[in-house]
């Protein structure tokens, strides 16, 4: 777990900035639920078998009332029992996102930690393939207004349940007949959760995965016929794809379509975003049978990327730096940056150094109004005062230009020093 910093911290803030703004164009409303749940619904969720139920949840017993709880490994189950414990659905679907911290006890690697952060959209109450196809198309929006690349998109379709069923015991069949290659995860798995092993990163098992009966040549019209609609959808937007037939995704609740956005840039575990339908969860956690479908990304992951791509991240800074020459001058500065920023510029006020003699030599405050990225400084000099004025210096354009404004007339002159954002 670890701390995230100014300056790194304004990174985040542009990223989920892109995110909000991108989510309201798609109409997806922000939902925030609570960091601990009960353990029972992860179980119910996402799956016993799963890795994440078995070895990476932070779980512990309530001592005060002998609950059993858990910190959130993911946010999905969280949205649905909330959605379902208050009848959201009661007037019609809902789109969904949401952003926030998960916890998972994994071996910490790059871009992954055990206290990370995902932003994920969710659509519930809706049945149609179009559903699919509009998320998948949210992400690769954001891909691009991020200005990422290299990005491919792999999808598959795992079916439902009773296409699963007998995919199932066609694989599991497979997989006893050449149990000898199998390693010790494999094998602990071979009679409860078969179809993670076909997602084994293990290269000694490549081969017989590869040769091991797919999910996809045992569905039905009606899955074959929801999959091909959502990749129409994709080809009718230039989005490109892969078909990945053991792509399988690591929760249980997962049915019809899953995706990944992967990419080779991040090592071994390159997948930045994933998600699918989920059409039984929220029956499954006790709520009324309704469809569902959505995506999660790794927050640190992407901003790990942006910065492999070596794309440009806007820095975070005040429009003006207010500098001080004397403390008897206080008063009428601080009354003038109130204004500038109630006409929203952004305004940042030298402090008293502290060393406790008075504001600072005029060196000193020029050198941290540069430090600050500001592009003007704004000189509160005993003579301008006098003359009701404010004298404004450039630090950015190379010039050094300088120019005078009224203090009694703040609206007038106040749009001129705002950064474009």
């Amino acid at each position: 777990m670890n701390d995230i910093l100014p300056p790194d911290s304004a990174r985040w803030e542009w990223l989920e900035g892109k995110v909000r703004t991108l989510m309201e164009r798609y109409a997806y409303r922000n939902i925030r639920t609570p960091i601990v749940e009960p353990t029972p619904l992860f179980v119910r969720g996402l799956g016993e078998v799963t890795d994440i139920v078995e070895k990476e949840m932070y779980s512990f017993e309530d001592r005060l009332n002998g609950e059993q709880l858990t910190l959130r490994p993911e946010a999905t189950a969280g949205v649905v029992r909330a959605v379902a414990e208050h009848s959201m659905l009661y007037d019609g679907g809902k789109r969904l996102y949401y952003m926030g911290p998960m916890f998972r006890h994994e071996r910490p690697q790059r871009g992954r930690y055990r206290q990370f952060h995902q932003i994920g959209a969710e659509a519930l109450g809706f049945p149609g393939a179009e559903l699919d196809a509009e998320l998948i198309l949210l992400a690769n929006a954001l891909w691009k207004e991020l200005g990422l690349h290299n990005v491919r998109l792999e999808l598959n379709s795992l079916g439902q349940p009773d296409e699963r069923k007998a995919h199932r015991a066609a694989l599991i069949d497979y997989l006893e007949r050449h149990v000898d290659a199998l390693d010790e995860e494999a094998r602990r798995r071979l009679h409860t959760n078969p179809l993670r092993i076909l997602d084994t990163k293990n290269p000694a098992m490549q081969s017989i995965v590869e040769a091991a009966p797919r999910l996809i040549d045992f569905l039905g019209e009606a899955s074959l016929s929801h999959f091909n609609v959502v990749k129409a959808i994709l080809d009718a937007n230039g989005v490109s794809w892969q078909v990945n037939p053991r792509l399988v995704r690591g929760m249980d609740y997962y049915n019809l379509t899953v995706f990944e956005f992967v990419t080779d840039q991040l090592g071994s575990q390159g997948t930045i975003c994933g998600g699918g339908r989920y059409d039984y969860l929220i029956e499954q956690i006790g709520g009324k049978a309704a469809p569902a479908v959505g995506w999660a990304l790794g927050v640190e992951r992407v901003l790990e990327l942006l910065k492999e791509q070596g794309s440009a991240i806007p820095p975070i800074s005040p429009d003006v730096y207010a500098v001080i020459p004397d403390v008897t001058t206080l008063p009428v500065a601080i009354a003038t940056l109130e204004r500038l920023r109630a006409h929203g510029v952004s305004a940042q006020m030298h402090g008293a150094p502290a060393s406790g003699e008075g504001m600072g030599s005029m060196k000193s405050q020029f050198k941290k109004a540069d430090a600050s990225g500001a592009r003007h400084a704004l000189i509160f000099g005993a003579d301008e005062l006098a003359r009701g004025m404010v004298l404004c210096k450039s630090l950015r354009d190379g010039s050094g230009s300088q120019t005078e404004h009224r203090l009694d007339n703040v609206s007038k002159w106040a749009s001129a020093l705002q950064i474009s954002r």
